[in-house]
C-alpha cells in the first residue's frame, strides 16, 4: 500500500515506522522538505527493505490514504487549502485540539477535531486514529511487552477496515470504535493520557489497553 504522511514530527516518525514494518511504501512531505528527506531517510533505516522517500505535497497527495500527522491547527489549515486533491481519499486524523494550556479541548462542547475536519473535507473519508497513542510508543509498538491498542473511529466501513488493517500489518491492535462522533471520546481520553503524564512519571511512555 501507497501510504502519505503529511507532517514531520514525532508521530510522523511513529506512525511512519509502523507502516513500513507492515510492508508499506511511504510518502513523506511537509512544509519543512529537510526535515521530510531525513524523516525519510530514519524511515528505511528502521528495517531492512523498509521503503520510504520525502515528496512534494502536491506528489504525496496522489496517495489514496493519507495521514495528516499535523497539530490541529495546521491540519485544518491543510484540509481547507487542499479538500478538492483529498476528494475521494482516505484521511486519517491522528490530532487532539488541546487548548493553549494543554489542559483541555479547544473544541466546543459535542464537537471533536476529526468531525470539524470532515465538515471541512466533505468528499472525503476521514478515519480517526492513533491520537490516544504517543510517538514513542509507536516506535517500539508496545509497552511493558504488550502491544499497543489503537482506537479507530469512521464513518465509512471500507475506511475504517483499511486503516485496522494496515494497523494489524505493523503489528499492533486495531480495535473499532464505531462512528465518526466517538472521535470526542477519543479525543477526551488522549486528553486524560497527557494530563497523567507528570503524576505518574511515566514520560509518554504509556498506552491504554482494552483488556478483556
Amino acid at each position: 500500500m501507497n501510504i502519505s504522511i503529511i507532517g514531520g514530527g514525532n508521530m510522523a516518525r511513529g506512525i511512519g515506522i509502523r507502516f513500513v514494518a507492515g510492508g508499506n511504501f511511504v510518502t513523506v512531505a511537509g512544509k519543512d522538505q529537510v526535515k521530510a528527506t531525513a524523516l525519510a531517510k530514519d524511515l528505511r533505516a528502521s528495517k531492512p527493505g523498509a521503503e520510504a522517500v520525502a515528496a512534494t505535497t502536491d506528489a504525496a497527495l496522489a496517495n489514496d490514504i493519507i495521514v495528516l500527522a499535523l497539530p490541529f491547527a495546521a491540519a485544518r489549515d491543510f484540509a481547507t487549502a487542499n479538500a478538492a486533491k483529498l476528494a475521494g481519499k482516505i484521511v486519517i486524523d491522528i490530532t487532539n485540539p488541546l487548548n493553549d494550556t494543554y489542559d483541555g479541548l479547544a473544541t466546543a462542547p459535542g464537537k471533536s477535531a476529526a468531525e470539524e475536519l470532515a465538515n471541512l473535507l466533505p468528499r472525503s473519508r476521514v478515519v480517526k486514529a492513533f491520537n490516544t497513542n504517543f510517538a514513542g510508543t509507536l516506535v517500539v509498538g508496545a509497552v511493558d511487552g504488550h502491544k499497543l491498542d489503537v482506537l479507530v473511529a469512521g464513518d465509512d466501513a471500507d475506511a475504517k477496515a483499511q486503516v485496522i488493517a494496515l494497523v494489524e500489518a505493523g503489528d499492533l491492535r486495531g480495535i473499532d470504535v464505531g462512528k465518526l462522533e466517538r472521535a470526542r471520546q477519543l479525543e477526551g481520553l488522549a486528553l486524560l493520557g497527557i494530563t497523567l503524564q507528570g503524576p505518574l512519571g511515566t514520560g509518554f511512555q504509556s498506552a491504554w489497553k482494552l483488556v478483556a
